[in-house]
């Protein structure tokens, strides 16, 4: 079973337009499936492979020779000093277009070796796991309801419903794989126990600011090892920290950001859900239907190969929005509320006397319910699919 990713035409669009495109995103969202299916014709080779990862690492031209373009390469970030061969291939042939594709899981690690070797260039997109538009237009139903709540729990990997899978031992391979393969190399955890406990703490606080001091005492770490887990579990594109937004006013602000999971069905297995009902029943069902609504407005942005440029507010008196998005020098505000037929909400008046009547563009409630209208007091209220205002 085949689903059509939203960010193809993008991919497609860069390839016409820059020698090579770099492909990101967590461990089985789709990436190599996703260039394989777009490029039938391109060679493939796999990093995964220690063999090929090491002649990469130390051979690159010779590498290069034996796997000549148009190229996939998965996994590139198994060999970062393959990208001063991959420049010298591109600068011989500056007017050719699509010449590599490249695909990898750390996308710090790799963000840093592109912007000394290819900067200028290569084309960078990310994938993230599927959006409940995908996922609509693959099913033909709606996300509302129970099946918000289904898809809520089940996630996004697209292995899940292309194979039928189960859902808590997909899971719990994936963190298995996840800790053994990634985590070990990157930071050489000595204890895998405390990190998989901090993983499942961190989910069970996810759309929470952060608190490094709280984990640490939690975990029985310390601040500075929660800060390096945190800073790998970011770079492998599983969490997203939401920073605070503030112009003149930063005194009067919490700087902290906000922790949030990419990914709400890997979220709800590390907290202890086993099937969508717990959901609806948690105290947790606020806080995961936020975490939704940030991952599919991230979804939409990467989509058309744009940069989000999503923040919260809160301030030291109470005044606080989910979700900021500024324009120009005018800003959209979100809150996220799971419920059919949400109370008004207060915090866009004090938000709009704060920042003047003219620089709010639009002020939006997210809710469960598919669809956008507009309520007595002039706010949207729209689903956590569209966006309509957004767009």
């Amino acid at each position: 079973m085949w689903i059509k990713r939203d960010l193809a035409s993008t991919a497609q669009t860069a390839l016409k337009e820059r020698p090579a495109v770099l492909l990101t995103g967590a461990r089985q969202t789709g990436k190599t499936s996703l260039c394989r299916h777009l490029l039938p014709n391109f060679n493939f080779v796999s990093l995964d492979l220690p063999r090929l990862a090491e002649e990469a690492e130390h051979s690159g031209e010779t590498f290069l020779e034996h796997h000549p373009s148009p190229l996939i390469i998965d996994e590139v970030q198994y060999a970062p000093k393959l990208f001063r061969y991959l420049k010298k291939v591109i600068d011989e042939n500056r007017s050719k277009h699509g010449l590599f594709v490249l695909t990898g899981s750390q996308k710090f690690a790799l963000m840093e070796k592109v912007s000394e070797s290819l900067a200028g260039r290569i084309a960078i997109l990310s994938l993230y796991s599927l959006s409940l538009r995908e996922l609509e237009r693959a099913t033909g139903k709606s996300a509302e309801g129970a099946q918000l709540l289904a898809w809520m729990f089940q996630g996004g990997y697209p292995e899940l419903y292309a194979e039928h899978l189960d859902i808590e031992r997909f899971y719990s391979d994936y963190v298995a794989t996840y800790l053994e393969r990634d985590v070990r190399q990157a930071l050489q955890v000595k204890n895998l126990r405390d990190f998989n406990r901090f993983m499942r703490l961190a989910a069970s606080r996810t759309g929470q600011l952060l608190s490094l001091n709280t984990f640490a005492s939690d975990i029985g770490a310390s601040p500075n090892t929660i800060k390096s887990w945190l800073s790998v579990l970011e770079a492998s594109q599983i969490i997203y920290l939401l920073e605070p937004y503030y112009e003149n006013k930063g005194k009067r602000l919490v700087k902290t950001p906000k922790l949030y999971f990419l990914d709400t069905g890997l979220a709800c297995f590390l907290t202890g859900f086993r099937e969508p009902a717990d959901i609806a029943k948690s105290s947790m069902v606020g806080a995961l239907f936020e975490t939704l609504t940030l991952g599919q407005m991230i979804r939409r942005y990467a989509s058309q190969g744009r940069q989000e440029r999503i923040y919260f507010y809160r301030d030291h008196q109470g005044v606080e929005v989910d979700f900021i998005v500024p324009e120009g020098n005018q800003l959209r505000l979100y809150e996220c509320k799971y419920s059919e037929d949400p109370t008004p909400v207060k915090v866009f008046g004090q938000l709009t006397s704060l920042f003047g009547k003219k620089r709010i563009r639009s002020q939006s409630v997210i809710t469960p319910t598919r669809g956008a209208r507009k309520n007595s007091s002039g706010s949207w209220v729209e689903d956590c699919v569209e966006f309509k205002s957004l767009w």
